[in-house]
């Protein structure tokens, strides 16, 4: 009888199964995702892309995904980054990530049809693309090829990329539709960290924060810090009733009534009105001021505003008048001399250039300009400092070159600016608040016309500073450089707009918009750019800090005797040997305004508000008198301002450049040595403490101190070498840009490691 059960199989293989072959031989490409803010979405993406690591060979070529998001361009890889060995992370961006508000400009190539085209937002391309590269406003070049990927999905994200990159509307911006989701889902906020945060990011040993000048306490706080004892906080803008232009809460002479500032508002320019910035100890004021377009009652208004200022002053003191438009190069000036900087160090091979390339970047006049804004700023420091007169500062506008004109005679003359917290403050306080146009300037929605990189000249001015003085700073450079390229990260709402009032209009129609309930608040808040965890973890933000800084506390400062920092009458004058008459300490005279040959210095716009003859000669005294004294390191700085002494800030312009770069080389060896030397400090510092006390308090505070370097020493006298991954580019990294051919030895690679062949003859033959 026969069962109606199958039989069990008998045959048993020995062989893998073979079903998983087809899973096993997919790229694993596809499977690579992005990481997403909140409010970030994918607009389109392709696969089996190569970004090129070198242009000579493509043996480095990493392959991967790219996509482009309504943040960010990125380009997922599994596989390693060839030849880097450091690379200092964003939390908001990937290593492959470009913000589209740093895009300068999307190149499309067909090798085949041997066309290019440059794109723009809503254009047609016309061929499939074989080749993308991406232009980027902070000097890097990224490239990718299409080779292995479907023509029409790359051509799709080319353009995605195009559009996405150029947005017509300022609520198309990213930072809108971050904000918007995070109001709707706060449980979605990165790092936890709310928007709009108050520069919870770092500061000082303190926990000290950084003011933002939105209200009439942070103005009222500034006014007693500085003792400006008759000055007031004017609240007659609040809801912005009088300027669109202007803060709501500002700083105006006591003697001025609320009705007078109305009144007088309709004959400014922009109904800006002046503006105070800062008090000298001994009463001299910085006053911010637009032109007066009224001119029947120019004289009068003027008059009465200057006897205001004059009233404000314990001495009655005049008031000296300073027309950046006639004296400083405009921002038309600005934006061609960057245009060409950007020229000489992104697009020229270096190996066609050399040999011209000192005379190139004299061309380009960028260090001319850098040169003219520290000067003027030195001489007003002069005017407010020995001639104890309140400055003016006076502009058409009254927001572009005032800005950091008051911005680094501040620099120069408050040693509280020169701290991290404190240069934070001034930053909100003479560009975020006074309006100056990040939106335009930063050119954020691609209108050319307004583009000008004033920021990004103040920084520059600053470094020369750090660089001359870098005891005197307690950021590093690093810190500048970071602070440069947050400007080009579309979320943060400190580089985001015009002006204050257009932050609360702008983000008040998106919220009804988006049926965003506000409350009692003036629009949305939006991320700041001081609450520095959301982009670098705590042990990156030590990159921040300088080693040199030396701290009010430290003994060298002690009763003036500064003398780690003194020099000597015979360092001084061989500093100025050779150097015509007009150009020492940075003063020039009428006499001198043709450059010398082969000089970096070249013809300087005449400047129409010059002291008289008497009265220069009497600054240049000062000055002199100034130079040859020890420096306090918590008073007053003044620059350098000979040819030598003004640099090209290399870690800024050349950290994209592969060719460039110093292999365990450039200021980062100094940098760590000094950082494993005040290491050794703290420790000792330390165990001096836990040897005088050994309460919590103190083990507690001792805790906070070991994390104030980023290099640390390995015990006392530690005799280690600098890291492997140190470079001149360091905490960046050029891998994964253009590259070009290599110029080890040449004259380029020696000016970059510093050495004098690249001065002009004349100057070498004045220091022999």
């Amino acid at each position: 009888m026969f069962s109606l059960k199958q039989p069990k199989p008998t045959f048993k293989s020995y062989l893998l199964p073979q079903a998983d072959d087809n899973i096993a031989s997919e790229p694993r490409i596809k499977k690579l995702e992005p990481v997403l803010l909140p409010g970030e979405i994918v607009v389109n993406e392709v696969n089996f892309v190569r970004k090129c690591i070198a242009t000579d060979t493509s043996q480095y070529d990493l392959w991967g995904k790219l996509v482009c998001t309504n943040f960010k361009i990125s380009f997922i890889t599994d596989d390693p980054m060839p030849l880097q060995k450091f690379h200092y992370k964003n939390l908001l961006l990937g290593e492959h990530d470009v913000p589209l508000t740093c895009i300068e400009q999307i190149v499309t190539v067909n090798d085949t049809k041997r066309k290019q085209k440059v794109l723009g937002p809503n254009q047609k391309l016309k061929f499939n693309p074989t080749e993308l590269i991406i232009y980027c406003k902070d000097f890097r070049i990224v490239r990718f090829r299409f080779d292995e990927a479907g023509p029409e999905s790359a051509k799709k994200v080319c353009l995605a990329i195009a559009h996405y990159s150029q947005p017509t509307d300022l609520q198309l911006l990213f930072a809108f539709e971050y904000v918007g989701e995070i109001y709707h889902n706060p449980a979605k906020k990165v790092n936890g960290i709310d928007p709009g945060g108050g520069g919870g990011g770092i500061g000082n040993a303190s926990g000290q924060q950084t003011p933002l000048f939105e209200t009439y306490s942070d103005w009222d706080r500034e006014i007693k810090r500085t003792g400006a004892s008759d000055w007031r906080v004017c609240s007659v803008n609040e809801g912005y009733m009088i300027s669109t232009c202007l803060p709501e809460y500002f700083v105006v002479p006591s003697s001025l009534a609320d009705q007078d500032l109305k009144l007088y508002s309709y004959s400014f320019i922009g109904r800006r009105m002046p503006l105070w910035s800062w008090n000298h100890p001994n009463g001299s004021a910085l006053v911010r001021m637009a032109n007066i377009k009224d001119v029947l009652q120019q004289r009068r208004i003027d008059q009465r505003i200057c006897n205001a200022i004059t009233r404000s002053h314990p001495l009655r003191s005049d008031v000296y008048k300073s027309d950046l438009d006639k004296c400083l190069p405009n921002i038309q000036e600005i934006q061609a001399a960057h245009i060409k900087l950007k020229q000489l160090c992104v697009n020229e091979p270096f190996d066609e250039t050399e040999e011209k390339w000192l005379s190139s970047l004299e061309n380009t006049r960028w260090l001319e300009y850098v040169r003219a804004f520290l000067k003027h700023s030195a001489e007003l420091v002069y005017m407010m400092e020995c001639k104890h007169v309140s400055v003016v500062l006076q502009e058409e506008e009254g927001r572009d070159l005032s800005c950091l004109a008051a911005s680094l005679i501040q620099v120069m003359l408050d040693p509280y600016f020169r701290t991290i917290v404190g240069f934070q403050s001034l930053i909100q306080k003479e560009w975020v608040m006074a309006g100056y146009q990040f939106l335009d300037r930063c050119n954020h929605l691609k209108r050319s016309d307004k583009e000008s990189p004033l920021f990004l000249m103040f920084l520059d001015c600053v470094w020369q500073l750090l660089e001359q003085y870098p005891a005197a700073f307690e950021f590093s450079e690093v810190y500048l450089t970071i602070l440069y390229d947050s400007a080009r990260i579309s979320l943060f709402g400190t580089f985001l707009f015009n002006c204050p009032h257009q932050r609360v209009k702008e983000s008040t129609e998106f919220a009804i918009s988006k049926n965003i309930q506000l409350g009692d608040e003036k629009g949305l808040r939006f991320p700041c750019v001081w609450d520095w965890s959301l982009q670098l973890s705590s042990r990156d933000r030590l990159l921040f800090h300088n080693p040199l800084y030396v701290g009010k506390s430290a003994p060298s400062a002690h009763n003036g005797a500064l003398w780690a920092f003194k020099r000597s009458k015979k360092n001084y004058s061989s500093t100025l040997r050779g150097v015509p008459p007009a150009l020492k300490n940075g003063i020039i005279g009428e006499q001198e305004f043709l450059p010398r040959r082969n000089s970096l210095i070249l013809k300087l716009k005449p400047d129409f508000s010059q002291p008289a003859e008497g009265q220069t000669h009497s600054m240049e005294q000062y000055f002199r008198d100034w130079f040859a004294k020890p420096v306090d390191l918590h008073g007053i700085i003044l620059p350098h301002l000979s040819a030598t002494q003004i640099k090209l800030w290399k870690l800024c312009y050349f950290r994209w450049v592969p060719e460039a770069q110093i292999s365990h080389g450039g200021s980062i060896t100094a940098f760590h040595r000094v950082s494993l030397l005040a290491d050794e400090v703290d420790t000792l510092n330390r165990s001096l403490r836990q040897y005088k006390s050994n309460s919590s308090l103190q083990g507690h505070c001792s805790e906070l101190d070991q994390s104030r370097m980023y290099f640390r020493a390995n015990g006392l006298n530690d005799t280690s070498g600098a890291p492997d991954f140190l470079s001149s580019s360091f905490p960046f990294s050029p891998v994964g840009n253009l590259c070009r051919r290599s110029i080890l030895g040449t004259p380029l690679s020696k000016f970059l490691s510093g050495a004098k062949i690249w001065l002009s003859t004349e100057t070498l033959a004045n220091e022999d």
